[in-house]
């Protein structure tokens, strides 16, 4: 008998009944720190603002920006199946990508907090059909409220760290509370397949990942052209998905490159843009010309750090050099995706810790489309190489494209995959429609 496990998801339980009296307070705080929407707060209570569409339902869940982007593709492949979509996420930054790019059929929602009274209330007010979780998001709660309710739940681009695996193999009860009602898990690799066996769940194939299937995020060409004019011809590079405690290395390498490249302009584009005032704090210690695009749109010939704290804008960032920093790896964080600026033509340079997107970068690495540095120096010396030979900075963003190929397909994969279950949503969705025009007529 696994007590440990039983143990700790009843306490996990009576957490959060607990904690449900701390929870305005909870959301206030991260309201005042612009991580949620105020005018929708109540569905962090797993109360809808918004209508349920008629008919079948696919319940989609994505944690924040790189899985919501990730996951546009199949469901816009499972709307057009006549089925609709609920797509919930936790971030203030995956919900503004959603307001853009979901198609008709699907509507957008917060997720609940993973406390049963709002779980329940939000499964028996939307009552899926079909529930897909994206990439690592496992909440013990909802996944075994679904189980409870015989709603079939189906991993999609299923990661599973080493660190996760260990901390979740040690409740063999609570796993299968969880994972009991999981038909099928699409797993990223072959790795992520072995995790999610050795947690018990059945059936796992490896369908890939679906973020190499996501078209590279679009420009404003207007905009695009425009910085390019001020910008000219002085040597630019961009730090992208910064976390806190690189942006300070960030801008050291920065002041001590500038010394030799005086015209040198370095664009930061942190992963959450909300801690864009803190970031030009902390840099105009070391830099004085920082320039924060939120207050200061328009770029400054004399700038020396660019600061993007805005959303949605990767796309004109990466455009505006050759040469990209992927955050997250210098500290330990795992990494970022380094697909999209492989994908717009960057030479890739990372840190040591990239767990992630293991097998991402160690493509990359190999082919010589990327390079790894451990500090400062590592990434000054490299800077200052790839400035003096244009030729070398195309070779290695050629490479780095030419390593993406082999992974291409996971959405057709998974499509395929999910085919037997979204058939029956897709016929009842049929005889729905024939029902709402009049009645269904035998042929």
């Amino acid at each position: 008998m696994d007590w440990s496990g039983r143990i700790a998801l009843s306490a996990y339980r009576t957490a959060g009944y607990a904690f449900s009296p701390l929870v305005p307070l909870f959301l206030t705080l991260r309201d005042s720190r612009g991580k949620e929407i105020r005018a929708r707060r109540n569905e962090r209570y797993g109360k809808p603002s918004i209508e349920r569409p008629s008919g079948p339902l696919v319940w989609v869940h994505a944690a924040s920006v790189g899985e919501t982007n990730a996951v546009m593709p199949l469901i816009e492949q499972i709307v057009e199946t006549g089925a609709s979509v609920v797509l919930t996420t936790t971030t203030v930054t995956s919900a503004k990508v959603a307001e853009r790019r979901l198609p008709k059929g699907a509507v957008h929602q917060f997720v609940p907090l993973d406390i049963l009274p709002f779980v329940r209330r939000f499964l028996t007010f939307w009552q899926p059909d079909l529930a897909l979780f994206v990439e690592s998001e496992l909440w013990p709660n909802i996944m075994s409220e679904l189980n409870h309710r015989d709603i079939a739940l189906i991993i999609v681009n299923g990661r599973m760290s080493e660190r996760s695996y260990k901390r979740w193999s040690k409740f063999p009860f609570a796993v299968r509370q969880m994972f009991g009602n999981v038909p099928l898990c699409l797993a990223q690799t072959e790795e992520d397949r072995s995790r999610y066996t050795r947690l018990g769940v059945a059936n796992v194939e490896v369908t890939g990942n679906l973020k190499f299937d996501v078209p590279p995020p679009a420009a404003d060409e207007e905009q695009l052209q425009a910085l390019r004019n001020v910008i000219g011809t002085r040597p630019v590079w961009i730090a992208a998905s910064t976390h806190p405690g690189e942006e300070r290395l960030l801008a050291q390498a920065h002041k001590r490159m500038a010394a030799r490249l005086p015209q040198l302009l370095t664009i930061i584009v942190p992963r959450h843009p909300e801690r864009g005032e803190e970031i030009e704090k902390e840099m105009r210690v070391l830099v004085p010309n920082v320039q924060r695009r939120s207050v200061a749109p328009g770029l400054n010939p004399q700038t020396g750090i660019y600061l993007c704290d805005t959303l949605g804008e990767l796309g004109l960032f990466y455009r505006l050099s050759r040469i990209a920093f992927v955050g997250g790896s210098l500290v330990n964080h795992g990494g970022q995706n380094p697909i999209e600026p492989a994908r717009l033509g960057c030479a890739i340079l990372h840190g040591p810790h990239t767990g992630n997107f293991k097998d991402i970068y160690e493509a990359l690495d190999r082919i010589g489309g990327a390079e790894s540095m451990g500090s400062e120096r590592d990434l000054i010396q490299t800077l200052a190489r790839m400035f003096s030979s244009p030729a070398e900075v195309h070779r290695r963003s050629e490479l780095a494209r030419q390593a993406l190929r082999p992974f291409a397909g996971a959405l057709d994969r998974t499509m395929m995959e999910l085919t037997p279950f979204l058939n029956p949503l897709k016929i009842n969705a049929e005889l729905n429609r024939a029902n709402t025009e009049g009645g269904f007529r035998a042929p």
